[in-house]
């Protein structure tokens, strides 16, 4: 009678490692992004990689920046980055695999390679990595969203996006964008001055809101028709209490094909 097969010890203790390392990978992961939903990070990786840009110089390039609570922001903030951004925000779960879809057929069409990342994957991205499209770090990014989406309500998720989102040169926030651009605080912007904002997102060293260029002029308008829509079709009522942040709202559809975010 042959014996039964029996792993090598090294083999078994090899996998037993590496069970025990991912899970301890998963854990610190799940507390420390979890930690976040109560606690306001004072940074994030895009900041403090601005803050060190000049090579070889002690010297810091400053950086406006100031945390707010998602109660000191205006609602239009909230609306016109999602209408530019990502408007299925509230129905995904950190991926919009739609949006992969159609970029991936216009590729292979011949067009450019444009990016279908969702709010909640630019928030993990400027939060916490680096801006080159890598494949490693696409791999973080989804594994970080994979966490976000699991451990924060969407309202968490939008709250941190606004207050680390670049908006110009040297202007990271909603709030240090807001005094800088319209000299008031993030609570009195209007619709206008919101989708003005939201437009320069995809360009925010080369686009300016203070002084737009026509095309950005018509992507802020475009952002402004966009979010009229959504408000009648009831989909933004789902921003609110973190309980009503998942709840079920209509399918958006955009009316047209966003302006190029080129200046």
């Amino acid at each position: 009678m042959k014996r039964p097969h029996r792993q090598p010890r090294i083999l078994r203790t090899l996998r037993r490692t590496l069970a025990g390392a991912a899970g301890a990978l998963v854990l610190l992961t799940a507390l420390g992004i979890g930690s976040l939903r109560w606690i306001d990070p004072p940074t994030s990786a895009f900041i403090l990689r601005h803050e060190q840009s000049i090579p070889g110089s002690d010297h810091k390039v400053p950086v406006q920046h100031r945390w707010i609570p998602w109660e000191a922001m205006s609602p239009q903030a909230a609306f016109a980055v999602i209408a530019a951004e990502d408007q299925r925000f509230l129905r995904h779960h950190g991926f919009d695999f739609g949006a992969i879809t159609a970029a991936l057929a216009d590729w292979f069409r011949g067009g450019p390679l444009r990016g279908a990342s969702t709010l909640s994957q630019q928030t993990a991205k400027n939060l916490f990595l680096w801006p080159e499209s890598t494949l490693g770090r696409k791999t973080l990014e989804a594994y970080l969203t994979i966490f976000m989406e699991l451990l924060w309500p969407k309202r968490r998720i939008l709250e941190i996006y606004l207050n680390i989102a670049q908006f110009g040169p040297n202007i990271y926030g909603i709030e240090a964008a807001s005094r800088a651009y319209f000299h008031k605080p993030a609570a009195a912007l209007t619709l206008e001055e919101a989708a003005r904002l939201a437009a320069v997102l995809p360009g925010p060293g080369r686009m300016s809101a203070a002084a737009p260029s026509p095309r950005v002029l018509q992507r802020a308008e475009w952002i402004r028709d966009q979010v009229r829509q959504l408000h009648k079709a009831g989909y933004l009522e789902g921003i609110g209490p973190p309980q009503q942040a998942r709840g079920a709202v209509p399918e958006p559809l955009p009316l047209s094909t966003p302006p190029s975010p080129s200046p």
